[in-house]
C-alpha cells in the first residue's frame, strides 16, 4: 500500500491524500483548492499529480473550500466514482461549490476586462456551474460513528471531528491479503471549547495517521473571549474612528462564530446602534443550514436557545445578496460592520472592499482566522504598507487588527487531546500535513517526546510505502 500527498504538503491549503492499494484500488481523501499562493496558484490548481480517471473512490472530510475546492475539475477531468461524506457535508459542499464557480465566474470577468486592456490573453475558470451540479450528483452519505463496506477491501467510518458543521475524522479499515491495517485522517481537527459545536471525538486505534498541524507550534489566546475582542474593535473603529470595521471571514463556521458572539454582545446590551452587513450570499445560506443541525451544537449553546430562539441574529443585522447592493456598501461613509468572504481576503466580495476602504486611516481590516502567507490577508497580517489588489498597488493606511481567539482549527493542546486517545507507541506513522514546515517542524519534536515512533513531513507529490 502507499499513500502519496498531492496538496496541503509543508502548507496548509489544496488537501488530496492519495491511497493506492497493491490490487490498484486508488482512494482520494479529499480534493481541496490552493489558496493564496500567489503566482503559483493557479498552476497548483490546474494539475493534481495523479490521473483523475484512474481514482476509485473520493472520501471528503469537510466542506471547507481548501478540502473540496477541485471536486468539480475532478469531475471535469474525468472522475465518475462515488464521494462519501456526512450528510452535513454533503448540503454545505453542494452550496459551496456553486459560490466557488460564481467566483471564480465573476473574478475572471473582472480581470479579464483588465487583461484585454493590457492586450494579454484570457484566463478561463477552473470549472463552471455544471461542473460543480455533476459533481454533487456523485455525492452518497454516510452517518458518523458506523462502519460502512465501500468494497471488499475498504471500510469507512466518520467521527465528528468538530470542526464545522459535518466536520468528520476519516478511519478506514483496509484489507489486503488477509491483513487489515488502520488509518485515519484528521480533516481539520476543531477545538474542545469550540463557541457552538461538538469536540472532537475520540477514535478506536490507528495503524497509520494523516495529522493536521495549522497550529503545530501555538496555542490559541485565551486572555479574552471573542465577545470581549469584538466589542474593542467596534468601539475602536466604529465609535471611537467613525469607521468601518471589515471583517474577512470564511462563509461556514466563522461567519457563524462572529454572528453569535455579536449577539451575545446585544444580549449584554454591548452593542452600539449599527447597521452590520453579511455580504455574502453563500454565508446567509450557510447560517441556514446550520440551524438546520442543533443536535451537532455543545451543551452551551443550546443552553442559550433556551431563551434566545436565534442565537445568530440580533438588531441591525442585514444579509447581503446582490452584487448591486455589495457594491453600494462602498458608498456607505456611516461606520458599519461588513463581515464577507473569503477569510484569506484573497477571492470574493471582501477584496472589493479591502481596496475601496484599504486606504482610509478610519477604518480597520480584521483578521479572525489563519492567512496563508502570500494571500491578501497573510500579506496585511505581515505588515507589508502597500499591497497589489486585482493587478494595482493600494496603501495600506486602514488599520489592521487580529484576533486569535477565533480558529476553527485546534492548536497543539488540542491536537494532543484528539491523540489522547491513542497508544502513540502502537501508532507506525504520523504524517504531518496541512501546516506550514516550520510549525511542523517543531510539531514532530512535541510528538516525538510523547513516543511517536515515526513522525513523517510529506513534500509535494511525495509517495510512501507503508505496511
Amino acid at each position: 500500500m502507499k499513500i502519496a500527498f498531492h496538496g496541503a504538503a509543508r502548507t496548509v491549503t489544496g488537501s488530496k491524500h492519495l491511497i493506492t492499494l497493491s490490487s490498484g484500488t486508488k482512494i482520494l481523501l479529499d480534493c481541496g483548492l490552493f489558496q493564496g499562493m500567489g503566482k503559483d496558484t493557479l498552476p497548483l490548481n490546474e494539475s493534481f499529480g495523479f490521473d483523475p480517471t484512474k481514482i476509485d473512490m473520493l472520501i471528503l472530510s469537510h466542506a471547507h473550500i481548501d478540502h473540496c475546492g477541485l471536486i468539480p475539475r475532478l469531475v471535469r477531468k474525468g472522475y465518475k466514482g462515488a464521494i462519501y461524506s456526512t450528510p452535513a457535508t454533503k448540503e454545505l459542499t453542494g452550496i459551496l461549490l456553486e459560490d466557488s464557480a460564481e467566483i471564480q465566474r465573476d473574478d475572471t470577468r473582472f480581470i479579464n476586462k483588465r487583461r484585454a486592456k493590457q492586450g494579454l490573453p484570457p484566463f478561463e475558470p477552473l470549472y463552471d456551474l455544471s461542473d460543480a451540479a455533476q459533481a454533487i450528483d456523485l455525492f452518497e452519505t454516510r452517518e458518523y460513528d458506523q462502519w460502512h463496506v465501500l468494497t471488499p477491501e475498504v471500510s469507512l467510518m466518520f467521527t465528528d471531528a468538530g470542526h464545522i458543521i459535518g466536520s468528520a475524522a476519516v478511519h478506514l479499515k483496509i484489507t489486503e491479503q488477509g491483513k487489515s491495517t488502520r488509518i485515519t485522517f484528521s480533516g481539520d481537527v476543531g477545538r474542545y471549547n469550540d463557541a457552538i459545536l461538538r469536540s472532537p471525538a475520540i477514535f478506536s486505534q490507528a495503524d497509520h495517521i494523516i495529522l493536521e498541524s495549522t497550529y503545530g507550534n501555538q496555542l490559541h489566546d485565551q486572555v479574552k473571549s471573542t465577545p470581549d475582542s469584538l466589542y474593542e474593535w467596534i468601539q475602536n473603529t466604529c465609535v471611537k474612528k467613525k469607521g468601518k470595521l471589515i471583517i474577512p471571514a470564511f462563509s461556514v463556521g466563522r461567519t457563524q462564530e462572529l454572528l453569535y458572539a455579536l449577539n451575545q454582545l446585544e444580549l449584554e446590551n454591548r452593542l452600539p446602534s449599527l447597521q452590520i452587513y453579511v455580504d455574502s450570499p453563500l454565508s446567509g445560506e450557510a447560517t441556514a443550514m446550520l440551524k438546520k443541525y442543533p443536535q451537532y451544537f455543545n451543551k452551551r449553546i443550546r443552553k442559550v436557545m433556551e431563551s434566545d430562539e436565534d442565537p445568530f441574529h440580533f438588531k441591525g443585522l442585514h444579509f447581503v445578496s446582490s452584487a448591486e447592493d455589495s457594491k453600494r456598501l462602498n458608498e456607505l461613509t456611516q461606520p458599519c460592520i461588513i463581515i464577507s468572504a473569503s477569510g484569506m481576503a484573497d477571492a470574493g466580495r471582501v477584496k472589493h472592499h479591502i481596496m475601496n476602504n484599504i486606504s482610509n486611516d478610519r477604518n480597520t481590516i480584521l483578521l479572525v482566522g489563519y492567512c496563508e502567507p502570500r494571500s491578501l490577508g497573510g500579506r496585511l497580517a505581515n505588515g507589508d504598507k502597500e499591497v497589489k489588489i486585482f493587478g494595482e498597488f493600494y496603501r495600506v493606511e486602514a488599520e489592521i487588527g487580529q484576533m486569535r481567539s477565533m480558529s476553527a482549527h485546534g492548536d497543539y493542546d488540542d491536537l494532543c487531546q484528539f491523540l489522547a486517545c491513542q497508544d502513540l507507541s502502537a501508532v507506525k506513522t504520523i504524517f504531518l500535513v496541512h501546516g506550514e514546515y516550520e510549525e511542523q517542524i517543531s510539531f514532530r519534536s512535541r510528538l516525538m517526546n510523547k513516543g511517536c515512533n515515526r513522525v513523517e513531513i510529506p513534500s509535494l507529490h511525495e509517495e510512501f510505502s507503508i505496511e
